[in-house]
């Protein structure tokens, strides 16, 4: 089974993630791709659908988006924007999509709220081939996305139902027709 782990917003970043007979391995973990500068910064969805395509994952993970304190409101939307791409491209893969907070994933790795450092030395333990993808401390981003999909195979063992949910896009109603003009 494949899940794709997602660590969402415009600097955040993606893994695909694979049980290899019981044992999570990293596939890809990629930053999130981006097009623009500064304030025009946002996902290169063509390059993500891409990217996604080529993994052909089985089920999606997703970080539930959220503002942080004292973010202003540009950047709060910019950020939402993102979340919003990132998760549109999932859904059009038909891949199914299931928000995960960020307490459970962290709590299932022991690790702390905010120390992102914290959550790159437990990836480096947790898969040390990939030293390469995580080894600058800018790759925080990459292992979180990687814990968050390692925490989904092991959930997905426990809970089948982690790979389907409300985002599944079977699930979805049909959009309405516009009649003719």
């Amino acid at each position: 089974m494949r899940v794709l782990a997602v660590d969402p917003g415009v600097w955040g970043a993606l893994a695909v993630i694979d049980d290899a007979n019981g044992v999570a391995v990293p596939i890809d973990i990629i930053d999130v791709p981006t097009v623009g500068v500064g304030a025009g910064e946002r996902v290169a969805v063509a390059a993500l659908r891409d990217w996604i395509g080529r993994h052909r994952p089985d089920f999606a993970l997703i970080e539930r988006a959220q503002s942080m304190p004292r973010q202003g409101s540009s950047s709060g939307f910019k950020y939402g924007r993102a979340v919003g791409a990132i998760e549109a491209t999932i859904v059009l893969h038909a891949v199914p999509l299931k928000i995960v907070e960020p307490t459970a994933w962290k709590r299932f790795w022991g690790l702390p709220a905010k120390e992102k450092e914290k959550s790159r030395q437990r990836a480096l333990e947790v898969f040390p081939a990939a030293h390469a993808l995580l080894a600058r401390k800018r790759d925080h981003n990459r292992a979180e996305a990687a814990l968050i999909g390692a925490y989904g195979l092991r959930r997905s063992r426990l809970t089948p139902a982690l790979t389907t949910n409300e985002y599944t896009p079977a699930a979805a109603p049909a959009a309405p027709r516009r009649p003719a003009c």
